[in-house]
């Protein structure tokens, strides 16, 4: 019995490893990718090559994707080490669930039919906003400990979305660029802009909600058949 539990547990870790393997070069490609799209787009327009890379990281998509990123490659190359074990915590890796999972819903519900994106943004565009939250909950409800999430939780899960938004009003309202429409208080006026960042975080707060529940439902399934 000792031995057939090594090797499922075995066989568990290297399908594991197998599987942020690949989520890890599929989405390190697509940040890649994105980044000379957004560079190209940038000189296009007659704007420097900083001005391209500051608005490739000023969307929440991409700070996201690249947490994603981050959880499935750092615990693969350096399990041991202290952003490995950061990256591994079941925690951290529920919380970038709630971030994708709100980026896949918002771009759908906001964001996708107002622009056609053709060619090699297509692929990027994809990659960011369909592929890799489906990647990562699939990897999350797979391999993702369960039974150790608290409702407590929640309220620091919202510190980055927060963070975010707020550093990206006041850039907006310094440089005259904001990342997304429901966010340019310079056209929507801030009494608007401030119901959509309400509306936003009652998404996140809905979702890791979920989450939680999810997780506290494997702990309660999990006790009564112990």
């Amino acid at each position: 019995m000792k031995t057939e539990n090594r090797l499922s547990s075995t066989r568990s870790t290297s399908m594991q490893r197998s599987y942020e393997a690949i989520g890890g070069i599929l989405l390190w490609l697509a940040l890649g990718l994105q980044l000379y799209l957004s560079i190209k787009l940038s000189l296009d327009r007659g704007l420097t090559l900083w001005v391209g890379i500051a608005r490739y990281f000023g969307y929440f998509t991409i700070l996201t994707n690249f947490l994603v990123a981050l959880a499935f490659t750092v615990p693969l190359v350096q399990p041991r080490s202290r952003w490995g074990r950061f990256f591994s915590h079941p925690t951290v890796r529920s919380a970038i669930a709630l971030y994708i999972i709100v980026v896949g819903i918002a771009y759908s519900l906001l964001l996708r039919h107002i622009w056609n994106p053709q060619g090699w943004q297509l692929v990027a565009d994809r990659m960011l906003h369909d592929v890799s939250p489906i990647l990562y909950v699939v990897f999350w409800f797979l391999f993702v400990p369960k039974g150790t999430l608290q409702w407590r939780n929640l309220p620091s899960w919202l510190i980055y979305p927060l963070g975010y938004l707020i550093v990206a009003l006041i850039r907006g309202a310094i440089f005259r660029w904001y990342p997304y429409p429901f966010l340019e208080a310079d056209k929507l006026g801030y009494p608007q802009v401030l119901l959509n960042v309400v509306m936003l975080f009652v998404g996140f707060c809905v979702v890791g909600a979920v989450l939680i529940g999810i997780d506290r439902l494997f702990r309660h399934n999990r006790s009564t058949f112990s």
